[in-house]
């Protein structure tokens, strides 16, 4: 009988992704979505939200494999919570989650740590409620999206004359086609616990996307590195959000994403 894998966050920018590999390779793939979809291209929706716990003891019914990719800026470890929760009172399925490359070393112990860089302190919390379950699991670290590096660099930009950017701070940013194919091997692979991140090919300071970003859109801003404060802003400044081995992947550079951005 064909696996059925569960995707959540699976119309999201990382886990519609996804969704088509795992149906190329034979599985059954049904989507968790908070709002009612159709079915289609092969792909079964189903209605709940990992936030509320809301559908998921149906949404998981029957599933050998859940890939969960559901995440935010707040509220991860609650999500990640009301999913092994559903999964436990089920069959026991393999639990691959994505988390995020220093969720381990970004100490988040301030108000102002909190504020800046909370998303790891969540992050590492849900990792721990995957890992104590009791359910078999796989944990993919990965470094931020391209599409992440951009929505912030807006943000940034949106008040002239200038884009404050993180004094000292760097990035490998990663292509999220080269995120999805490392998660769907996983996900049709045996339980793995924490394997070895997933980062881009290339480490950038930030100012130097800054100054990308703008030539991309067509602004002129001047980028100013500002020192953060808070532990969490010192560790991102010794490259706590870097693989600790410089391994990088494949997929888009940041250049390849922007170009294709402009097309």
């Amino acid at each position: 009988m064909t696996s059925l894998t569960l995707v959540t966050g699976g119309t999201g920018t990382l886990g519609r992704l996804v969704v088509p590999l795992l149906r190329d390779a034979g599985h059954r793939v049904r989507v968790l979505s908070r709002s009612a979809r159709d079915h289609r291209d092969g792909v079964e929706f189903v209605t709940g939200d990992v936030s509320t716990g809301e559908g998921l003891d149906a949404a998981v019914k029957g599933a050998g494999t859940i890939v969960h990719c559901a995440g935010s800026a707040k509220g991860d470890e609650v999500k990640a919570r009301n999913l092994v929760g559903a999964a436990s009172r089920a069959d026991g399925p393999h639990v691959v989650f994505v988390s995020v490359v220093g969720a381990d070393r970004v100490p988040v112990v301030s108000g102002v740590d909190r504020a800046m860089f909370g998303y790891f302190a969540a992050k590492r919390e849900a990792e721990r409620i995957v890992e104590g379950s009791g359910l078999p699991w796989t944990t993919l670290r990965a470094t931020q999206f391209h599409e992440f590096v951009w929505t912030t660099l807006s943000q940034l930009s949106a008040l002239p004359p200038v884009l404050p950017t993180w004094a000292g701070v760097r990035f490998q940013p990663v292509d999220a086609g080269a995120v999805a194919a490392r998660l769907a091997g996983l996900a049709l692979g045996a339980p793995a616990g924490l394997v070895p991140d997933v980062a881009g090919p290339r480490v950038y300071p930030m100012e130097d996307l800054a100054r990308d970003y703008l030539k991309a859109v067509g602004r002129r801003r001047l980028v100013m590195p500002m020192p953060a404060p808070g532990r969490a802003a010192r560790a991102f400044r010794n490259g706590a959000n870097l693989p600790l081995d410089g391994a990088g992947a494949g997929g888009r550079t940041w250049e390849e994403f922007l170009a294709g951005w402009a097309r």
